[in-house]
């Protein structure tokens, strides 16, 4: 345990973020399964789906939630993947 007064308050800054994060990263995970589920069965609100998983990924990536790189990446597949079944 910390006994620095800042690195006291360092540590309750990185735990609020790390919850956030989490929270974040899960609904990513969540979009991202219900787009690639929603091509993959062919459901008439697959585009929309997709729509969301890259606008959470982009928003994510924007804001330090996950590498850019990596939420790049990821579209890139979900893409791929909707431009197969189509």
């Amino acid at each position: 345990m910390a006994n620095i007064k800042s690195q006291i308050k360092r540590n309750r800054q990185n735990e609020r973020r790390r919850q956030r994060n989490k929270v974040a990263r899960s609904e990513l995970k969540t979009r991202v399964k219900r787009a690639a589920e929603g091509i993959d069965t062919g459901a008439e609100d697959a585009v929309d789906r997709v729509r969301s998983a890259q606008k959470r990924l982009a928003k994510a990536a924007e804001k330090g939630v996950v590498h850019k790189n990596q939420a790049s990446r990821r579209m890139s597949r979900l893409m791929k993947r909707a431009a197969r079944q189509s």
